[in-house]
């Protein structure tokens, strides 16, 4: 089976994220799109220590259960931290080798991909694919056009640092979010400034 990898925080998931995995999962050769959420660094934001990792694993399950195709998977947080990419990869072909794994990420990350750890070792094993983002030109140097490959899908330019703080200042994220996302950031009170 060709599963896809989308990984993230997911902090929380958007509509932006659905679009593309929804995409990713309909218009290309992959089976499957996992969605693999990531354990949240404990130094980054203060703010988002009001998010537990269960939130954020049930946010984005509430959305992956309406997309076919697609799901939500927990598999880094069983992994030692911090998990890099490359290992999650080589961790996956070792607990799943009858699947083939490719990753889906954004030009922003392709940008900078030669700046992650063992990029190398992630396009020899791996196939890439990239999704548009604005103002980031993909360039694939052409030994690798046979592993990376840019997907013509929607761009939708959301971020979770936006809604975060959207909802940190009362303001509606209806859209910017699915309905259901956003119930629950409100019923939990997720993303509320702490009190000093």
């Amino acid at each position: 089976m060709r599963i896809g990898i989308f990984g993230g925080t997911f902090n929380p998931i958007h509509t932006g994220h659905a679009i593309v995995a929804s995409h990713m999962a309909r218009f290309t050769d992959l089976d499957q799109v996992w969605l693999m959420v990531a354990p949240l660094n404990p130094f980054k934001e203060g703010q988002q220590m009001t998010v537990t990792d269960r939130d954020r694993l049930w946010m984005t399950e509430m959305v992956t259960c309406r997309i076919d195709g697609v799901s939500t998977s927990a598999f880094e947080f069983t992994l030692p931290r911090p998990s890099y990419t490359v290992d999650t990869l080589r961790a996956l072909r070792e607990k799943f080798p009858e699947h083939e794994f490719s990753l889906v990420i954004g030009a922003d990350n392709w940008a900078a991909f030669d700046r992650w750890r063992s990029p190398d070792e992630i396009v020899r094993h791996h196939r890439v694919l990239v999704y548009p983002r604005m103002g980031y030109p993909v360039e694939i140097p052409n030994e690798l056009r046979d592993r990376v490959l840019l997907v013509e899908a929607p761009v939708v330019e959301i971020s979770s640092t936006q809604i975060r703080d959207l909802v940190a200042t009362g303001q509606d994220v209806s859209f910017l979010v699915p309905d259901a996302v956003r119930d629950y950031i409100l019923k939990k009170k997720l993303y509320q400034p702490q009190p000093s």
